[in-house]
């Protein structure tokens, strides 16, 4: 990778200022800036770095008003963290190589692959699969019979997908993560020990998903666990069998969803966040970390915090009160 602060400008429909022909082959927080070096401000608590940057070029706002001289060249854009995000997206999908297979793995006969697709050592793709274009598949990875997985999707090593999986477009998959795996179900005998309830039903995923490492998607006894277009799960999260989850909703790191839980579009749950299951949450609610939701949430756009979550202007008074109790 090498750009020079000319060819950032056209890419990312930006403006330079200063050199034109500065040149970078690389990527650097702010505050550890070296030559050769691309950054980017665009949070004000470190505009402190903006003036002691080694950088040899730095992606800004284009209303950034520098208080004092700045060293690098800047590239001035409508929005500097949207810009990189765009950038990084292109250097990596240039670094990619397509290639059939390696002999190295175990493709099904009547498996169909699409044009440019990659596969890593290792793989195990089953009977009646159907993997779109320009998917890349790394090593170790296991896809079940008879799953379906759409165009220009990442599936990263290690990663299994049990049979009858409906993957969209664009998804991404990281390292372990679980795929369609059996839910947690189980019905009590007289005698007391237990019996498994088979899981039988699948796991459809919509376009434009990113699932994280070591996140476990299990599969519906019957009918589908659902991830609808655009959702963000962090890594080391459980989604139970029968959850719903809504367009565009984000899960920070080992949230937990119990079974037949149904969670609206645009959510955000914070860390360590356990929903229990059989539960409805409207869309855009926002869940503060670590808290435990125990009864379904009606109201579009409520703040919840705490175990039991309640509503968060509650919980802050709440806790005034709490901490004056203690000082008395």
């Amino acid at each position: 990778m090498e750009f020079t602060a000319r060819q950032l400008a056209e890419v990312l429909n930006g403006t330079v200022d200063g050199n034109p022909d500065a040149t970078v082959s690389t990527f650097a927080k702010i505050e550890h800036g070296k030559p050769g070096a691309l950054s980017f401000y665009a949070n004000p608590k470190y505009e402190q770095y903006v003036y002691t940057s080694r950088s040899s070029i730095l992606l800004v706002n284009a209303d950034f008003v520098p208080a004092h001289a700045v060293q690098p060249t800047l590239v001035r854009v409508p929005d500097a963290y949207a810009a990189l995000a765009r950038l990084l997206k292109y250097v990596s999908e240039s670094r990619r190589k397509y290639r059939r297979h390696r002999g190295r793995c175990r493709i099904a006969w009547s498996a169909r692959l699409g044009a440019r697709v990659w596969v890593g050592d290792f793989v195990t793709i089953g009977k009646r699969c159907r993997i779109g274009d320009c998917t890349r598949i790394c090593d170790n990875v296991t896809i079940g019979e008879g799953t379906v997985i759409g165009k220009n999707c990442i599936i990263y090593p290690g990663v299994h997908i049990f049979p009858g999986m409906v993957i969209g477009d664009r998804v991404i998959l990281h390292a372990g993560c679980i795929i369609g795996d059996d839910g947690f179900g189980n019905a009590k005998r007289p005698d007391g020990s237990w019996q498994k309830i088979e899981h039988v039903g699948n796991v459809i995923i919509g376009n434009d998903v990113e699932i994280g490492s070591n996140t476990t998607i299990d599969k519906a006894p019957m009918e589908s666990t659902i991830i609808e277009d655009g959702v963000r799960i962090d890594n080391l999260c459980q989604i139970a069998h029968n959850v719903v989850v809504g367009k565009n909703t984000a899960m920070a790191a080992m949230v937990g969803v119990a079974g037949s839980t149904k969670i609206g579009a645009n959510c955000l749950l914070a860390g360590q966040v356990g929903v229990v299951g059989h539960l409805d949450i409207a869309d855009d609610t926002v869940i503060g970390a670590q808290s435990g939701v125990t009864r379904s949430i009606r109201k579009p756009g409520e703040r919840v915090f705490g175990t039991p979550a309640i509503p968060l202007r509650t919980y802050l008074k709440a806790y005034a009160r709490f901490k004056q109790s203690g000082e008395e």
